[in-house]
């Protein structure tokens, strides 16, 4: 039995070297080969300099008569040196993987290797010390349960101490109360929810693994064959349905309280409209008439970019917001749009979060309960802003889809709209009037051709 074991050891050994050897001898071929093409470029390297010192010595007595053909020779051999290096150069340009890549693989696959042998070498010695114990008549088939059952034991212990590490750390450094007044409700959802799934997550472990600590198996003691009990599987089908059901029911009804605005509400909000496209947001707020104009994509155009129709007057005095300012405790409904793929218009803080669809309008109403300064006391960081991101990933530079929100009191935002750009710029309008002098020739030529 031990010749056998042996045998078996070095089998695996050997085997394990001739992996080695199999990975390891392309490397040092290519290193080889390497250092043999950078001797012979030094070798080369000296004969080139002593040739072209000779024919410099050679040249040099001549008469100055014979300088311009020289020079002219000169420049056309130069010219025909430079054609062929320039010829030759991508032939020589072969890239090369560096030695080292090899060297770091071989280092590597050795430390592999090593790393396989001692697990082998320690299974060796266990299985050893096994038959040892077998021989002497010491051997307890069951002291290996006793160590996976304790195992599983600090393992509870551990990941009951990472459960509360988390709510207690990590939960104190994600949460803060929301920022709106629907907020509270979504909270208030998602804490019962939480709640209900912890001491789901517990109870399981503490019933899964302090099970297999008490009912190890242990000597003189047999199993109890329970083959089915219908209170049981009665009892953890139906729970579980039940409080899924409610919380779905839960979330259902507190999203429609959220979604379902009266018609009265809806139209007396401020009323802001943002499109999403790669990679911006653009925002824009209606003017003193209180609509927005309306916008075909085929109105656009490097300049109206938004595709705005200003043969509709109500676009005249539609604003243009660099950053998406509102006033504190006033209802606030944004038109959220999409231009070409669909984004996902999210403001943490505020618990709002809906994508924005190309073809079509989605909305999301709500209420501001904090200014921007009164949360930056609270946070204690006076740099603190409310942020609106994208919560769809639309591209390479989809973390650019980022606008800065800042609530402020109904005189702020007064004083900050009243400084805001429209639209309809100057550059615009010309291109408006250009546009609008063209059409009314066209209509009177179709007039006259009629007549």
């Amino acid at each position: 039995m031990k010749f056998k074991l042996h045998n078996r050891f070095k089998s695996l050994l050997g085997g394990l070297l001739a992996i080695n050897l199999f990975f390891a001898a392309p490397a040092m071929a290519s290193i080889q080969d390497q250092a043999a093409d950078t001797a012979t470029v030094e070798q080369a390297a000296p004969a080139a300099t002593d040739t072209a010192a000779a024919d410099s010595a050679v040249t040099a007595p001549a008469d100055s008569a014979a300088a311009p053909a020289a020079t002219d020779s000169a420049s056309v051999s130069a010219s025909s040196t430079s054609g062929s290096t320039t010829a030759a150069a991508p032939a020589k340009e072969e890239k090369k993987i560096d030695p080292q890549v090899y060297k770091n693989l071989t280092y590597y696959i050795l430390l592999f290797l090593v790393v396989c042998t001692v697990f082998a070498v320690i299974g060796k010695v266990h299985s050893i010390y096994v038959l040892t114990k077998r021989v002497n008549g010491k051997y307890n088939p069951l002291a290996n349960n006793n160590v996976q059952a304790v195992l599983l034991l600090v393992f509870l212990v551990v990941f009951l101490g990472f459960v509360y590490y988390g709510y207690a750390v990590w939960g104190d450094w994600s949460w803060r109360p929301a920022a709106t007044e629907h907020g509270k409700d979504i909270d208030r959802m998602f804490i019962i929810t939480t709640v209900i799934i912890t001491i789901v997550l517990v109870l399981v472990h503490i019933l899964l693994l302090g099970f297999s600590f008490l009912y190890r198996m242990r000597a003189k003691r047999t199993a109890y064959f329970y083959p089915h009990n219908d209170a049981i599987e009665r009892l953890w089908t139906i729970v579980p349905a039940v409080v899924l059901t409610i919380l779905v029911l839960f979330g259902f009804f507190t999203w429609r309280s959220i979604t379902n605005i009266p018609e009265e509400l809806k139209k007396s909000a401020l009323q802001i409209e943002v499109l999403g496209e790669q990679f911006q947001w653009t925002v824009r707020y209606p003017g003193s008439d209180g609509e927005f104009g309306k916008r075909n994509y085929k109105l656009t155009t490097p300049l109206n970019s938004y595709g705005i129709d200003f043969n509709d007057k109500t676009a005249w005095d539609d604003i243009k917001g660099e950053e998406i300012v509102i006033p504190v405790n006033k209802p606030v409904r944004f038109h959220i749009l999409s231009k070409d793929i669909i984004h996902s218009f999210y403001i943490p803080d505020f618990r709002v979060q809906i994508n924005a669809v190309p073809g079509m309008t989605n909305y999301f109403q709500f209420t501001p309960t904090i200014t921007t300064d009164e949360m930056r006391d609270k946070m204690n960081d006076p740099q603190y802003n409310f942020v609106m991101l994208c919560a769809k990933i639309c591209g390479e530079s989809h973390y650019n889809m980022q606008k800065n929100v800042r609530v402020v009191t109904e005189a702020e935002y007064k004083e900050w709209l009243s400084k805001q750009g429209k639209f309809f710029t100057e550059d615009l309008q010309k291109e408006f009037a250009q546009t609008e002098g063209e059409n009314t020739a066209k209509d009177n030529r179709i007039a006259a051709s009629l007549n």
